[in-house]
């Protein structure tokens, strides 16, 4: 699938497949928890169907997302000090698969509990996607970082449609047989929790950690999360692109973590759809997002990661008036398929820009710093369709239209962002 010569030396092959198989189980979590399954079982049943269900959703997910942008630097910064990333991506991943488990255990008359789960699940998961991330300059070389980055997606798609597979096969059956969602979306939750933990498996095993301890940044240890937070912002300033393009990606993302967080919602509310539908959309959606993550990314390291990235958004753009003008079925599934083409090639892209401008001595600190700019993207986005929806008296069609104001706001960023300049500090 790929030569050694895309590699940095010394990195071996079965390495990537180990990086790549991380994006493969984790995946399963945001497909089914976060987009195709539990989001809408939370809003419809757990919270009973409130007024505000929808809100509250959004602010579980913001919620989740304030912990990790405060606390995400601070433990990158620690993992590069001492040479732990790897370990600290153990002890996440144990974190979200217990947690994400735990789902299973709280129906509507436990509303608090499951939110709580769902808020600790959100941060386990934020984490490991931050220290997988930081990997990647470490093994691809940087004229390949935008194939390595969407192998890793592609595949990880591929992960997030075996969950959803399974998990669709047993609703329909399920169904069949005359169960409720309260009966069978539990179930759901164990399969996605066990997918994760058997998935992660081969990346502890092939994949090395090569940090070089730093005992002059071993003061991190003694600092609160929020003191390593700004000593990040205040290193980072010497990297005005790697700024420029946080804007950007807090602006892209939020648009995109509106798409993760409530598309299930959007096409029960707003269009009735069933779950199974609404579950073989996102299988759609995967397929798609796998398809755009993996060609792309030759076409991205051909043009450069700058103009792929404003592609997909133009892409994006167009996905928000299909899908606000959307009446029937059939056109809300072109919107779905535009969106997983763009998911797949946005997120991967945006990851590849990251690591092109992050400095390779702090990696694991500066993909924490991405990492607070797409969490604070996941508090503004939910939380602004939420905001519309209560607005409007639930009018969701308005919602993902305001969406795409992210979107457009993001391509002008990106025209801001000098990469010539910002790949050139990053070597100093």
């Amino acid at each position: 699938m790929f030569g050694q010569d895309l590699l940095n030396p010394g990195v071996r092959r079965r390495e990537v497949l180990g990086w790549s198989m991380y994006d493969f189980a984790n995946s399963g979590y945001t497909t089914v928890v976060l987009t195709a399954v539990y989001n809408a079982y939370f809003v419809a049943e757990v919270a009973k169907g409130q007024p505000s269900a929808t809100l509250l959703w959004t602010v579980l997910i913001a919620l989740s997302s304030l912990i990790v942008m405060i606390t995400m630097p601070g433990l990158g910064a620690w993992a590069d000090a001492h040479g732990a990333k790897k370990r600290l991506l153990a002890l996440c991943t144990a974190g979200c698969v217990i947690t994400t488990a735990a789902l299973a255990l709280f129906g509507p008359n436990a509303m608090w509990w499951a939110a709580a789960a769902v808020v600790l699940s959100n941060v386990f998961f934020s984490y490991g996607e931050s220290l997988i991330a930081a990997f990647l300059p470490e093994l691809a070389r940087r004229n390949a970082l935008g194939r390595v980055s969407g192998w890793g997606w592609a595949f990880g798609y591929l992960g997030g449609m075996l969950s959803l597979g399974i998990c669709l096969a047993y609703v329909l059956q399920a169904q069949a047989q005359g169960q409720a969602a309260s009966d069978f979306v539990p179930v759901t939750m164990g399969i996605t929790a066990g997918l994760y933990l058997l998935a992660a498996i081969p990346t502890f095993l092939l994949l090395r950690e090569r940090a070089d301890p730093c005992s002059t940044r071993r003061a991190a240890r003694r600092r609160s999360g929020m003191a390593e937070l700004v000593a990040s912002w205040r290193r980072a300033k010497a990297y005005p692109d790697f700024l420029r393009l946080l804007a950007c990606g807090t602006a892209y993302q939020a648009g995109i973590a509106v798409v993760i967080a409530l598309a299930a919602v959007y096409a029960d509310q707003a269009l009735g759809f069933s779950q199974a539908q609404t579950m073989a959309l996102v299988f759609l959606v995967n397929i798609a997002s796998a398809v755009g993550a993996f060609g792309f990314g030759y076409y991205e390291d051909r043009i450069g990661h700058q103009p792929a990235l404003a592609v997909t958004l133009v892409g994006w753009m167009l996905m928000t008036v299909l899908a606000f003008v959307a009446t029937s079925d059939w056109l809300f599934w072109v919107a779905a398929l535009i969106a997983g083409l763009c998911m797949g090639s946005s997120q991967s892209c945006g990851r590849a820009l990251a690591g092109a401008l992050a400095p390779h001595d702090r990696l694991a600190e500066f993909f924490g710093l991405w990492t607070f700019a797409t969490r604070l993207a996941a508090i503004i986005g939910p939380l602004t369709y939420g905001a519309v929806t209560v607005l409007t008296a639930g009018n969701h069609r308005l919602a993902i239209l305001s969406t795409g104001v992210f979107f457009v706001v993001g391509y002008a960023l990106l025209r801001r962002v000098d990469m010539t300049r910002g790949m050139a500090r990053a070597l100093v």
